[in-house]
Parts: C-alpha cells; structure tokens; sequence
C-alpha cells in the first residue's frame, strides 16, 4: 500500500504550507478565539447498526415528509452521543451532529454509490427514493471536525451468510458445518463467492472509502466502529428452536443454523471488525478504530432477555416494526414470522447494545477533540 503513505506525505506537505500562509495571514489569538467559538461538526456515517432502525422513534418521525426510507431512530447511538456532549460539551464547544446513516447501507453506498434505502416501515407506492452515498449527503468539507463510521456488515453481506446458514442447518447435526464448508468452498449455488473473496473485498472497498472520507474532510479525526459481538464464542448456549436466538420460523416450518455454523459466524464476525482495525491503520491517517466487540462479549444474542444486547431473529422493538420481513433474495427469499409480540429485528442491537456502544463512542470523540 506504499500508494497511500505516498499520497499522505504530499498531503501533509501541503497542509503545512497552507498552515504556514494562514499564521501569516490571520493572527494566532483571533484564529484561537474563532475556533473555540465554532461548533464541533461531526457526521455520523453508518449501516442500521448506527442507525438504531428499531430502537426508540422514527427520526423523522412517522407521517414526517423528511424521511427517507434509512430507519434511524431517537435509540441510536449518535442521538445518545449528541445528548451527552451536549450535556458536558467538549473543551467547552457545541456539538453539531449531521446524521446520514442508512439500514441497509453498503461500504460503496458510503463512498460513492446511490442507495435505495429498503426500510418496511410505511414505504411509499412504489418504494423508497434513491438517496445519495452517505459522504455527499453529509457535505463533508475541511470545516468537519470528527467523523464516525460503522459499515461493512452488509458488504459481506452478513444477513445474506445468516440465511444461508440457516437454510443449510436445518436437520443437520449440531456439530455439522454445511454453511462454513459451502462458503470455504466458495461452490455454493446461492452465493458462490468464497468467505474469503468477501473478506479481500471488503478489505480494498473500506481501503477506498477511508481515502474519500479523507480527501473530503482532511482535518476530520476519524472513528471507525466495530460490531459488537452478534455470536457467542459457545455456540451450546444457543437455543437452535428458540427464534429470539438464531433460529427463524417460515411458513410453519423452523430452520435453524446449526451449533457448528454458529461458532463460524461468531468467526466471520471476528474477522470483519480485524479488517476494520487493519484498514483503519493501514491508510495510515491517525485515524482510530473503536472496539464495541470485547465489551459486549456475553451479550450476544443467544443471552436470555436481561442480559443480550443483540436480538435474534425475532425480539422486542418499537411497535411501528413489522412482525414478518421478507429476506433473501430469488430463488432462496422468503418470509420470517415472528410471534408472542416479538417482531422481526433481524440479529441487531437493542437499546442496551446502543448504549453500551454510546458509552464508547462519546469518550471517542471526547478524545479525538482534546
């Protein structure tokens, strides 16, 4: 990657020279004063994992001509950030929060590409709009301050590898891997890309998306935000028939991942937040990469309801979310059915999971700012 260090260097020089013609253009204590004076600008950037899509209210709210299909909500972690910094602002500034994450949203959709956001909630006749990729609709600029991201779960795409597995789990032996082997293989009819060609993907896409971050907001103090730990490292803890685990209900009929697959989703988990990690270092920016696994191993989804901060298949959510969702795409899509007023959450964070990764993301950015 000697291309990127090469491209920073230059940058950096230019920046020192542009530093060097401000200080003799604007006296340091007037620049001091504006600075402090300034609101903290920072963009949250992020998949349905950043945007809380069942956790709190609608941001917009329902019946609100602003919303656009991206499920964010008053639960998720940046509207918990912005309350506390609000509370005890940074070095005493304000702190503006621009919000552009999307359910949904690929690394590319990120970078570069238009989405089309999917959420099931009241879409309009015809589905939602196309919406511009997150670093546009956010207008970074040289004035942003701190950046947060959290993708790459739908690049892989993890829910497509979570379907899959359960179609091949089920009546298959606890210790049996049919899953891991078909993607190892990379043989497999309804996805036949390898786990492997998906981790090297995934790693030269967030390689991009960091350097379009960059050049569009080159001041920024840059977080990226792992997932949180979905599988638990024991997959005998997880109920294969209990569908607020991994375990999903379809026309009567129950499939579940088997205990074998679920060790390698807890792996396959493992190995997208290290390609987070590594990429963050590797573009070699200062940017820093927050861990949200560690601190939530013991809350995954197969943890009773008092203690799991990641929902299975079915769970509790706001009462505007569906009880079925149709996931997977032709010819293996079909439709989840969640019942006992559980709705179809899909494996993501609750309330407890989004505070807990609040928690680090504002000591994050407290930090970023001192």
């Amino acid at each position: 990657m000697f291309h990127l260090k090469t491209s920073l260097a230059r940058r950096v020089a230019l920046g020192a020279l542009a530093a060097l013609a401000l200080a003799t253009a604007v006296p340091s204590g007037a620049a001091s004063a504006a600075s402090a004076a300034d609101p903290v600008q920072w963009v949250a950037l992020g998949d349905s994992y950043t945007a809380g899509v069942f956790v709190g209210d609608p941001r917009p709210e329902l019946g609100s001509s602003d919303r656009d299909g991206c499920d964010r909500t008053t639960g998720a972690y940046p509207n918990l950030v912005e309350r506390g910094l609000a509370s005890v602002p940074p070095a005493g500034r304000a702190v503006r929060l621009t919000d552009v994450s999307c359910g949904g949203a690929t690394i590319g959709e990120i970078a570069s590409a238009r989405q089309s956001p999917i959420s099931p909630v009241r879409p309009p006749e015809g589905g939602w709009p196309s919406v511009d990729a997150q670093i546009e609709r956010a207008q970074l600029s040289e004035s942003t301050d701190v950046v947060t991201i959290g993708v790459g779960g739908n690049t892989l795409p993890f829910g497509k590898i979570l379907t899959n597995c359960l179609l091949l789990g089920t009546g298959q032996d606890d210790d049996a891997t049919p899953c891991r082997d078909a993607y190892e293989r990379g043989d497999f009819v309804l996805d036949p890309e390898s786990i492997r060609d998906k981790f090297q993907r995934v790693f030269r896409e967030y390689v991009t998306l960091l350097e379009a971050v960059h050049d569009k907001a080159p001041n920024a103090k840059v977080i990226t935000v792992g997932y949180p730990t979905i599988a638990p490292a024991d997959p005998t803890t997880c109920d294969r028939q209990d569908t607020r685990e991994l375990a999903a209900d379809v026309e009567g009929t129950r499939l579940s991942a088997t205990h074998g697959d679920i060790a390698w989703l807890a792996e396959v988990n493992t190995e997208l937040n290290a390609i987070i990690e590594d990429t963050t270092e590797l573009v070699d920016y200062g940017y820093t990469y927050l861990d949200t696994a560690t601190s939530s191993v013991g809350h995954d989804a197969c943890q009773p309801r008092a203690r799991k901060w990641v929902e299975g298949v079915c769970g509790k959510a706001g009462p505007y979310w569906p009880t079925e969702l149709a996931v997977g795409q032709p010819p293996a899509q079909f439709t989840l059915k969640c019942s006992d007023g559980n709705r179809a959450t899909i494996v993501h964070p609750n309330a407890a999971g989004h505070a807990n990764t609040a928690t680090l993301v504002e000591a994050a950015v407290r930090k970023a700012l001192t």
